[in-house]
């Protein structure tokens, strides 16, 4: 008697698993309230969002259909509130909330999905803007905020930003600063001419903002990318704080260090106290692992 012919599937399977369920990534983050202020007015927030599959009952052999499946995407998001805490905090729970009411499973990114993703992203911050400015008008205290994030799903890497936090890779002992300061100092050479006010804040060209969000007078400039990362890069998400009184090559070399990974945002937060900060310092960091 013959044996039966193994079962051809309907459909070609994947050769390869998709790197949205390989990737793994660790974060550790860090703050501390400025010595001259009232009350930190940094916030983050580091997620992990996974769709997966699992089987419960069925009367299909394991074959059929296989075993678990799952694939993740990861999100680091850093905000700074200019008068209190409140902007930031409202700023992330309204990221947060829209992600998951409106955001697509999109991990599987090649070049029809990514403009599809940032123009998802960048109408998120936009309407983060539109309450806040909203809201302000019944305020005597404007809520204005900062907004830097970064989500990723398998190698591609986007980040969006608003504000003067930086994000920064890692990668192979150089430093790269990923976004751009959004301050008069930066972009007078591109005569932007809209200030916010932040007297009292900070008195020198570095700290006076060109975009915030909720800030009211024109839309702010959002700016937002795509990367590709490799195995071992690591990600660094700070609030101004930390750049002030730190130079890259400073950052750098705390990054480079072998010290636990759980301690490099620790250092770094007091580095930056070492150094005398007066702003609040916050920093997120991110170490991925992707296999080749």
């Amino acid at each position: 008697m013959n044996e039966e012919a193994p079962e051809r599937p309907l459909l070609a399977p994947d050769l390869f698993p998709p790197l949205s369920s390989l990737v793994r990534a660790e974060f550790a983050a860090a703050t501390c309230r400025g010595p001259s202020r009232a009350e930190n007015t940094d916030h983050y927030l580091v997620v992990r969002l996974a769709r997966s599959q699992d089987t419960l009952l069925t009367s299909l052999p394991a074959k059929s259909i296989g075993g678990r499946f799952e694939e993740q995407a990861y999100g680091m998001v850093l905000a700074d509130g200019l008068a209190d805490e409140t902007a930031s905090r409202r700023t992330i729970a309204a990221l947060l909330d829209l992600a998951l009411r409106y955001g697509r499973w999109q991990v599987r990114v090649d070049e029809h999905v990514a403009p599809d993703i940032i123009d998802r992203i960048t109408d998120f911050y936009r309407q983060i803007d539109s309450a806040l400015v909203h809201i302000n008008r019944e305020l005597t205290t404007a809520l204005q905020a900062t907004l830097t994030c970064l989500v990723s799903g398998g190698k591609d890497l986007f980040f969006a930003h608003v504000g003067h936090s930086r994000a920064y890779l890692y990668r192979d002992g150089n430093l790269i600063q990923l976004t751009r300061d959004h301050t008069h100092a930066v972009q007078r050479a591109e005569r932007r001419t809209r200030l916010i006010d932040m007297t009292g804040v900070a008195s020198d060209l570095h700290h006076i903002l060109t975009d915030a969000l909720g800030a009211g007078a024109v839309d702010p400039r959002i700016d937002i990318e795509r990367v590709q990362l490799v195995d071992q890069d690591v990600l660094l998400l700070c609030s101004n704080g930390l750049t002030d009184v730190l130079e890259d090559p400073e950052i750098a070399a705390i990054l480079a260090s072998r010290r636990p990974f759980e301690e490099t945002a620790a250092a770094l937060v007091q580095a930056a106290r070492h150094h005398d900060a007066n702003d609040d310092v916050t920093v997120v960091v991110g170490r991925y692992r992707i296999p080749s």
